[in-house]
């Protein structure tokens, strides 16, 4: 199952099909006798999944790739190279190898860094990719998390740990305690052999039941790409006596980053003015921001009139072309009966709907509307300042 024993047959094939259908050439197996067809499907995957997520991998062909479970949980190359911002030093230890996705970038920081990976396949996997790569400082243990801290006699600069985030029966978890391993099982052991600790949690997770149960969190970072939220990160440093950080992130193209950081005391204390009408223009935040929860923060720094208390967009009369967020132009209000719909939807027939603030769901609104999902009309059902529910029609903003 890797490329030492891989015949010459099997490596044509995966090269030559790399952008083949996978179930299609699953069912060529009997026209091509001297290929190893489950693994060459496998290889195919895993380089067609890792073309848009991973592309630094996709463009190498001598990688090998698990199954389809590890590469749906590791990280993307935007997500990883961000992280690789965050960690440097000489000793690092990757707690929670899988794929080998984050040991890769993450290693490029440091002197020294442990792959650490119960799988021992996984651990096959990884080994083979580091040598490709020519990444000589990373060495690949095949450990438990715990062993390998309570064997290890040194001090590293970070830990990085990414707790499986699924349950036997192959569910996801949403609690901490949940994940595997628990960090506040090992809570000790990461402060006594690291300085700094980055955890990687899923975006369904409860930052604030994290900041309870978890001392020592110095950072939150909260990523999203393409406005996907996609990671909460968590900095555990029990020598830092700054206020805690919360950075926002919001990769939507190459190279281009949303940001927007802020420290909970400043959201507590933002005065937000509420809109007593709607300007030219409506501003929905990135999900990094709303998932952060900077709701009052987000309208006092951009000097906006937010639409409601629970209603979390925002409205002016002039553009501001850097919010982080999607930029609408207001084209009407609908009110909120079918009797005031009625003339607008005569000439509708699609059109993409989302709620805020309002006692119907996006799905049964379009239904009760009677129109497709799509086109260039956007239109957000939700609650005013005075209470009104209403329906914004609205363009995106040329910029």
């Amino acid at each position: 199952m890797n490329e030492a024993t891989m015949n010459e047959a099997t490596k044509r094939f995966i090269i030559e099909n790399v952008g083949g259908n996978v179930f299609d050439l699953a069912l060529q197996v009997g026209k091509y006798p001297g290929v190893d067809m489950p693994f060459a499907v496998r290889q195919i995957e895993g380089r067609q999944k890792m073309r848009l997520k991973v592309p630094a991998f996709f463009a190498e062909d001598n990688l090998l790739y698990p199954a389809r479970l590890s590469l749906e949980q590791a990280s993307s190359e935007v997500t990883a190279r961000y992280k690789s911002s965050l960690c440097k030093g000489n000793v690092l230890i990757d707690l929670t190898g899988g794929f080998g996705i984050d040991s890769f970038f993450l290693s490029q920081h440091f002197g020294q860094s442990y792959y650490i990976e119960r799988n021992k396949e996984l651990c096959l996997i990884a080994g083979h990719n580091f040598q490709i790569a020519d990444r000589k400082n990373i060495e690949v243990v095949c450990a438990e998390a715990g062993s390998f801290l309570n064997d290890f006699n040194g001090i590293a600069d970070w830990i990085y740990i990414d707790p499986a985030r699924r349950d036997n029966a192959g569910k996801k978890t949403v609690l901490l305690a949940d994940c595997e391993p628990d960090v506040n099982k090992i809570h000790s052991q990461l402060l006594a052999k690291a300085r700094r600790t980055l955890i990687k949690l899923s975006p369904m997770i409860d930052a604030e039941a994290v900041l309870r149960d978890v001392p020592h969190i110095s950072q939150i970072h909260i990523l999203a790409v393409d406005n996907e939220c996609k990671e909460l990160l968590f900095v555990l440093d029990k020598n830092n006596t700054k206020p805690l950080a919360v950075r926002t992130r919001n990769f939507v193209k190459t190279n281009t980053c949303q940001s927007f950081d802020f420290e909970p005391e400043e959201e507590k204390n933002a005065a937000v003015n509420f809109a007593a009408t709607l300007g030219k223009y409506l501003y929905e935040p990135n999900a990094a921001i709303m998932k952060s929860a900077a709701f009052k923060l987000t309208a006092q720094r951009y000097n906006m009139y937010k639409l409601h208390a629970n209603t979390h967009l925002y409205t002016s009369d002039s553009l501001t072309r850097n919010f982080p967020g999607r930029i609408f132009d207001v084209v009407s209000l609908w009110g909120n009966s079918k009797s005031a719909w009625k003339n607008r939807l005569k000439t509708l027939s699609k059109a993409n709907v989302s709620v805020r603030n309002y006692p119907v769901s996006a799905d049964d609104l379009r239904k009760k509307l009677k129109l497709k999902d799509g086109g260039d009309t956007f239109l957000f059902a939700c609650t005013l300042a005075n209470g009104e529910k209403t329906i914004i029609e609205c363009k995106k903003t040329a910029i």
